[in-house]
């Protein structure tokens, strides 16, 4: 069996974009097995350290208290919710895995603006998922209030695009 490197290549840049940290495919010719580690970032939970107890000498009866627990830290708020006032907003929503593009090219006008009014069915931006621009329509009219992703910038499935106030 010969290996179309592009074919492999195409495949490897897909398996990158996605959670996907184990693949194996075997055939009686062909065997490929993909692990990925690389991006992954431990999380680190601050702990209060412990006291270490050491032995008074004899004839020292000099108590020690241990120091006070450490604070914990906050996790982080979401940036990409609407505030209170702003519940009536809808999200238009990524239905894939793949990067963001606010226009059809580099020299091209966005799809839409902060303040545009859009109607249902008109493409507000391109996610391109495995060297394919698949355009995303809005799926309600409205005005877009919110563009919550920067162009270029890789978007998750469900992740929030644009929040938009129906009309």
């Amino acid at each position: 069996m010969s290996i179309n490197f592009n074919e492999l290549r195409d495949l490897l840049g897909a398996i990158a974009q996605t959670d996907i940290t184990e693949l194996s495919l075997k055939t009686d010719a062909f065997e490929l097995s993909v692990r990925k580690n690389a991006g992954q970032v431990p999380v680190v939970v601050p702990v209060a350290p412990i006291p270490e107890v050491i032995a008074a000498p004899a004839g020292l009866t000099e108590s020690v208290s241990p120091p006070p627990p450490a604070p914990v830290a906050e996790p982080p708020k979401e940036t990409s919710t609407p505030s209170a006032i702003d519940q009536k907003w809808t999200a238009v929503t990524s239905p894939m895995v793949g990067t963001f593009y606010r226009a059809p090219s580099p020299d091209e006008a966005p799809f839409v603006e902060i303040g545009d009014a859009i109607r249902k069915g008109q493409p507000v931006c391109i996610i391109e998922a495995m060297k394919l621009m698949n355009e995303i329509e809005a799926e309600i009219s409205g005005q877009v209030m919110e563009i919550a992703v920067a162009n270029g910038e890789p978007v998750e499935y469900g992740q929030t695009l644009l929040w938009v106030k129906p009309a």
